[in-house]
This record gives structure tokens, C-alpha cells and sequence, in this order.
């Protein structure tokens, strides 16, 4: 088994941008993931804490976040979406420029963002223990065998995909640990999936029920696994996996 790609998302539910390697930190995440999130009117969140998924703007409630790739920089993140000119700004900033590019995305009927926030530490994971999404490339084939259609990889917003295991395995892991690279986790728990996976990543717009999919044919919505760090190392794209 090896690690095929590595993906990290700047601002939560706001884009995704690959890597080739990290170095990881004892009960770390991956280094810039969901460094920010953006609030919304009825957030609750307070500060740089961390917070529920429900606090933040997402892809479960607005499709069309699905489709923005991102690319970050020492100072500024770089939005690109296939409806809205490339927008490049620092988050720590003004946020009106990025309130103004998101707004024809936005659905009228849901809380309207009111900006975009700074996790104090470890970023804003879907968990609220620090963790890393490891999302398994054949069990993605065996759904989209089933569905009779081919499925992104880029729908479940994972930041490591592995090839070579057997599919829906990664869930025989749960409470074992794993070695990648120089680094060591354990398998914490499954992921438990949302809307957000129905949506095209391509276009922002819902086109397969995955969630239903799942349900029907093997009765849960779990897709992936969530991984804690144990041990501080280097993770690379082609480092093999290997169960301890």
C-alpha cells in the first residue's frame, strides 16, 4: 500500500491544493489545512477556537464551494473557481474583497458569511481532536462500480488517498496504528459523509446521490478514515503504509 496523494484545504470548505510531502508534528495536522474557515450570520463561534463544521460556510449547504481549487502563499491565498475571476488575497486582511467574489455563489436562503476567522492552533478539522482524513482509492472505485459512474476523488475533500488496499479495508483499522513515512498514527475513527460529496467538484453542482449509494449498498455513509499523530516525521507521495 502507498500514498498516492496529499491535499490540504487553506480556508475549510473554500478549496483544495495538493502537495507532494509534509512534515507532521506529535498530535498534529497537516501543515496549512483549514488554517481558516469562514463564519456566517448564525455562527457561534467566538475567537480562533475550534469549533463545529455547522459555524462555518461549507460545502454541505452551498455546492458550488465544491468547485473552488485554491493555492496559498507565504501571505495570500489565491481562489479559483470556473464562474468568478481568480481572486488572490490575504485572509488575515480585509475580507470584503472575498465576501464580494463569493457572493454570486451564495444561496439567498442560507446565513450570508460575515468573514473569515484564524484557527489559534491546529486548525479547523471536521473532528474536534486534531486529525487527518485518509480516504482509500479502492473503495472510491467499488462506490463508483456500484453507482455505474466514475466519482472524484476530489468530492470527500480527503487529505491523503492510498492505492493498493482492498476496498473498504481502511475500516479493519480502526485503534491500529500505521507508519508513513518517518511518521506514525492510529486509526481513530471513520468518517461519516455529508452533502457536500454530491456535488460535482468539477462544476459546484449536485449530480449523484453518493450518500444514498452508500447507504444502499453496504448501509452507512462512512467513507475514509480520521488519523491522529502519534509521532512527528516526514509523509511523502509514494511512501508506503504499513499497518503495526
Amino acid at each position: 500500500m502507498r500514498l498516492a496523494e496529499i491535499w490540504r484545504h487553506p480556508i475549510k470548505g473554500h478549496g483544495r491544493e495538493a502537495l507532494d510531502g509534509f512534515d507532521i508534528a506529535e498530535d498534529g495536522t497537516v501543515p496549512g489545512d483549514r488554517v481558516w474557515a469562514v463564519v456566517h450570520e448564525a455562527s457561534k463561534q467566538r475567537g480562533a477556537e475550534w469549533a463545529p463544521a455547522a459555524n462555518f460556510q461549507r460545502g454541505a449547504k452551498l455546492p458550488a464551494l465544491m468547485a473552488i481549487t485554491a493555492e496559498s502563499g507565504t501571505d495570500a491565498v489565491t481562489l479559483h473557481h470556473p464562474e468568478r475571476p481568480d481572486l488572490t488575497f490575504d485572509p488575515d486582511g480585509d475580507n470584503r474583497v472575498f465576501l464580494d467574489w463569493i457572493a454570486p455563489l451564495l444561496d439567498p436562503g442560507r446565513a450570508s458569511p460575515t468573514g473569515i476567522v484564524r484557527s489559534a492552533e491546529r486548525g479547523y478539522t471536521d473532528t474536534d481532536f486534531p486529525s487527518i482524513s485518509l480516504n482509500n482509492v479502492a473503495s472510491l472505485d467499488a462506490l463508483a462500480a456500484y453507482m455505474g459512474r466514475d466519482l472524484s476523488r476530489h468530492r470527500w475533500r480527503g487529505n491523503l488517498w492510498i492505492d493498493g488496499a482492498a476496498p473498504w479495508a481502511e475500516f479493519e483499522w480502526i485503534g491500529r496504528e500505521v507508519a508513513l513515512g518517518t511518521a506514525r498514527f492510529r486509526v481513530a475513527e471513520r468518517i461519516t459523509r455529508c452533502r457536500a460529496t454530491m456535488a460535482d467538484p468539477e462544476t459546484g453542482r449536485i449530480d449523484g446521490d453518493t450518500l444514498g449509494a452508500l447507504e444502499a449498498g453496504w448501509g452507512h455513509r462512512d467513507f475514509g478514515v480520521y488519523l491522529t499523530c502519534l509521532a512527528p516525521g516526514r509523509v511523502e507521495t509514494g511512501d508506503e503504509l504499513v499497518l503495526q
